[in-house]
């Protein structure tokens, strides 16, 4: 509640609904504009994305469930591949599904992400989670959680013409081709697991549990918190070393002379001579610290007498002598 102005010695007035001094900013943020802040410094350079609940639509859900919203994911995948000090990312996975569209929305920002990522399903992952735990680079699940597979299906105002199911045949097409083209699954059997009938009781489709999700091809790897940021911090070494290739010693710049030190202790920052004279090193010449790896890569011809073979004996040729 915000105090209005009042006159002395009158208790301030707060308006209804107005935060209280002693709200965190972030926690007004999310109440007033339906927007965090963007995420806090990690302190092992991983941050963590949770998609729990339902992946709300652009309609809002009853206050009572627990929802995911794309307004407060989305802007928090900006802010992570734009911050410098977060390295990856784990998404965390336990929800029911909710809209496809929102749903792949998040799940193509996850995809392209340019930092390491890897997504984990706790609990469940069904419908659109599917998607989104395929568009990490690695994707977990616990040995209890499940993946429910089914038909997308369509809310409210159906129209019976042709048009319509045309309709749902392409946003199916866009949900299977988008795991397929992120997972080891081939589409013939993703369709085949999406339209089973018998295993569900009031639907299509096929509920996998732990290992049967792997087995199929759809998740990576059987494994829980530990494992997910073992392996994300293996991806996040590995693209600082791709990033930060180490050079030969031989390749190092030599350092810069230091104030009233001799020139001619750091040759490479030497200026050489516009002619050089008989026996020095040309401009051209590698700089000393380079030079003996040169040399264990160019064969070396000794100097010396060298030696003919003559008919009327051996002669011998001084180097550099005219015979």
């Amino acid at each position: 509640m915000t105090e209005t102005p009042s006159f002395k010695g009158e208790e301030p007035v707060r308006k209804e609904g107005a935060p209280e001094h002693g709200e965190h900013p972030r926690l007004q943020a999310i109440q007033e504009l339906g927007t965090p802040a963007p995420p806090p410094r990690p302190e092992g350079g991983i941050h963590c994305l949770p998609i729990i609940g339902q992946v709300e639509e652009h309609m809002l859900l009853p206050p009572k469930a627990k929802t995911t919203k794309y307004e407060h994911i989305i802007p928090q995948l900006v802010a992570v591949e734009q911050n410098p000090n977060i390295k990856g990312l784990l998404v965390l996975l336990n929800t029911v599904g909710g809209d496809i569209e929102a749903g792949l929305a998040i799940a193509e920002m996850i995809r392209t992400l340019s930092k390491p990522k890897v997504s984990l399903i706790l609990g469940g992952g069904h419908s659109i989670g599917g998607p989104i735990a395929v568009a990490a680079d690695r994707s977990f699940i616990a040995g209890t959680a499940s993946v429910t597979i089914h038909p997308i299906r369509l809310t409210g105002l159906v129209i019976g013409v042709p048009q319509t199911y045309e309709y749902l045949d392409k946003m199916q097409d866009r949900v299977v081709r988008f795991i397929v083209e992120n997972s080891h699954i081939g589409e013939m059997r993703l369709r085949e697991l999406m339209f089973r009938t018998g295993e569900l009781v009031r639907d299509v489709g096929t509920v996998l549990i732990g290992a049967d999700a792997v087995r199929v091809g759809l998740i990576d790897e059987i494994g829980g918190l530990a494992e997910a940021i073992q392996y994300l911090r293996r991806l996040i070494e590995d693209r600082e070393r791709r990033s930060n290739p180490s050079q030969p010693a031989w390749m190092q710049p030599a350092p810069a002379p230091g104030p009233g030190s001799d020139p001619r202790a750091h040759p490479s920052t030497f200026p050489p001579p516009a002619a050089p004279w008989p026996g020095s090193p040309s401009p051209q010449m590698p700089p000393p610290h380079a030079q003996p790896y040169l040399q264990r890569m160019t064969p070396q011809i000794a100097p010396g007498p060298i030696t003919l073979p003559d008919p009327d004996g051996p002669s011998t040729y001084g180097a550099g002598m005219r015979g």
